[in-house]
Formats: structure tokens, sequence, C-alpha cells
């Protein structure tokens, strides 16, 4: 079970797997399938040995469709690799879906199948200008295939502003899109930037224009600014500052442990 906002004040981590490009995709390698699933069981089984609460597990393909769509054989493969993830891991570690650029619905529907926990939304309200074209949201056909799958209890991140999404035109700040984000079904937002004192300002405004919803760090987190940015937000999603050092997606076991050890000092 994801709890945002334990009590005991408990900070949510999760730890990042990112995807080769999947079956499905035109820069997919032919027969690095099974490799690749192997690589994210073990990223998932090093980040749950080191105290993270969770994971998301996320495709870069390079290239994307800006629809809320995703190719039958990139779905099917992310299936099994969220399956495999979760038989490995146990219950008791929440694994989160993402089809970039904003499948929402092929996410949930690999989440309620495979047992996934939670999806992240690249974009659940309005509308963001990206290198793959204009991703416009779709929060009714979002609610109603959630309802249609039987996917209540499958939770849904939606970035509020991040390196994925910012709300087109700027008309809407962060903390209006996060309350736009909760009415269309939200149960928790993401945000990030740059600059450390903006993401503070923006957590605080969220939290005055949408009480009561979980706000987690979209990214640009690591093990120097961590204990400032989570004291003030419920959690992080984490992953560059985590990788091993030959540049490869895998992570590093000693800067898990690190960035962890920062984040449980704020909870004693």
């Amino acid at each position: 079970m994801l709890d945002f906002q334990a009590e005991d004040g408990h900070k949510t981590v999760l730890g990042m797997i990112h995807l080769p490009p999947l079956p499905g995709t035109p820069y997919h390698e032919p027969g690095s399938f099974p490799r690749l699933l192997d690589e994210a069981v073990a990223a998932a089984g090093l980040l749950h040995g080191c105290g993270a609460d969770g994971c998301l597990v996320q495709t870069v393909d390079r290239v994307y469709g800006a629809a809320d769509s995703a190719d039958p054989a990139r779905t099917v493969a992310m299936g099994l690799v969220v399956r495999a993830i979760a038989d490995a891991m146990g219950a008791r570690f929440p694994v989160g879906v993402q089809l970039m650029r904003n499948a929402v619905s092929p996410s949930l529907a690999v989440a309620r199948v495979a047992g996934g926990s939670f999806v992240r939304a690249g974009a659940l309200v309005g509308a963001t200008l990206t290198a793959s074209g204009l991703i416009e949201a779709d929060p009714l056909g979002v609610a109603e295939y959630r309802t249609r799958i039987d996917a209540l209890d499958i939770k849904i991140i939606a970035d509020v502003h991040s390196m994925h999404y910012s709300w087109l035109g700027g008309q809407k700040p962060p903390d209006q899109v996060a309350a736009a984000a909760r009415q269309a079904g939200a149960d928790a937002v993401a945000l990030c930037h740059r600059d450390e004192y903006k993401v503070i300002e923006m957590i605080r405004a969220t939290r005055r224009a949408a009480p009561g919803v979980p706000v987690i760090l979209a990214g640009y987190t690591d093990h120097h600014n961590a204990a400032r940015l989570l004291a003030v937000a419920d959690g992080a999603f984490v992953g560059s500052c985590l990788k091993s050092a030959d540049g490869g997606a895998g992570l590093d076991k000693d800067k898990v442990r690190r960035y962890l050890d920062v984040v449980r000092g704020l909870e004693r």
C-alpha cells in the first residue's frame, strides 16, 4: 500500500527504473528484452534492499507518440517487466508504471493486470508542448477508463510542473494545475524545478491551493539538496543521482544507500 502522508512523517522515496527502448518501438534492439527485464528486476531489488519505498518503471524510447495510446507489443513488454518486479519484490514494494509520453490509459491497464500500484501521468489536465508534439490531456477519458477496468485503487500521480510538463501558455500556475488535477482524480501531484527556492515556493503554494494533496518531487533531487527539499515535500521520484558512474541505466548501491540515509535522517 502506497501511503504518501504517513503520520510518522515518513518520506516516500520512489526509485526510477528507466527501461531501454521496448519491443514495438523504433529503436528497440532485437533480442534485448530478456536482458532488460533481468536488469529491471535487479534494479528494483537493489532499491528494495536499500530501503526505498517503491519504484517507477518508466520507458525511455527516444521518440514517443503524443496520444494516450501505446503499441500492443510495447504494452505487453511493460506488463511483463512490471509483473516480474512485483512478483520478485512482493506486495509491500509498490511498483509504478509510466509509458511515456502520456499513455496514461495503457499504464493503468498494465498496473491493473500486472500488479502495479500506481501510475505517473505526464499530463492529466491541460496541455503541454514537447519535442514529441502537443500533449493534450484527456481527464474524462482517463477517468472513464480507470472506472471501466476497476482501477480506482491504482493511484495516479500527476505532473503539474516538471521536465515533462508545464501548462501550455503559462496562464495557470502549478498550484492551480494541482487543484485541477485533484478534481480530475489525481491522488498526488509531482513537481520540480532546477531552482531549489522556486520548488519550495511551488510546494507551499500547492499546499494552499490544494490542501491535503500529497506533493512528490518530480526530479532534480540529489544527495546535497534532498534533506532541504524533502523537509517540505511528501516524497520524491529519484533516478539520475543514483545511477552508476558508467552512464548506463544501472544503479549504484552506495549512492542509493547514501540518498536513503539522508532522507531517513529527516524522520528521526
